[in-house]
C-alpha cells in the first residue's frame, strides 16, 4: 500500500484546510482503517481521526471533535480530513496511515504511512 498526503499549508486562526490521502496498491482493500495522525515539534505523534472505509464509522480525538471531519471517497481510495475553525495548537505535520482490522489510537499499530504534510496555523 502506498499513501500520499496532500493539502497542508499556512492558514490563519479560525481558517480551514482540507487534507487528502490517496491510496494505491494491491492490498489497499484489506487495509480498511484509514486514519490521520499529527506530530507537533517536540511532541509525540498523536491520533486525530479514523474512518472504517467499509462501514463509514468514524472516531476523533476530543480536541478536534466538532471541528474536523474525516470522510472517504470509495471509488478512488481517497480519505479526506476537513479541518475547520483551526487553532494554533493544531499546527503539526499531519500523516495519513492505514491498517486492517479495527481503528486504533496507537500509531505503532499502523502498517502503512504516507509522507507528512505540514499544517501551520498562525494566530
Amino acid at each position: 500500500v502506498q499513501l500520499q498526503a496532500f493539502g497542508g499549508g499556512l492558514v490563519q486562526e479560525r481558517g480551514c484546510l482540507r487534507l487528502s490521502c490517496a491510496a494505491s496498491g494491491r492490498t489497499i482493500s484489506s487495509s480498511n482503517i484509514r486514519s490521520w495522525f499529527r506530530q507537533a515539534p517536540g511532541k509525540e505523534r498523536e491520533f486525530v481521526a479514523a474512518i472504517n472505509s467499509r462501514l463509514g464509522a468514524t472516531s476523533y480525538t476530543d480536541s478536534v471533535k466538532g471541528r474536523f471531519t474525516i470522510s472517504r471517497e470509495i471509488g478512488n481510495n481517497t480519505v479526506y480530513l476537513q479541518m475547520d475553525s483551526l487553532k494554533p495548537e493544531d499546527t503539526a505535520v499531519y500523516y495519513c496511515a492505514a491498517k486492517s482490522g479495527s481503528a486504533s489510537w496507537l500509531w505503532k499499530s499502523y502498517s502503512y504511512w504516507g509522507q507528512g504534510t505540514l499544517v501551520t496555523v498562525s494566530s
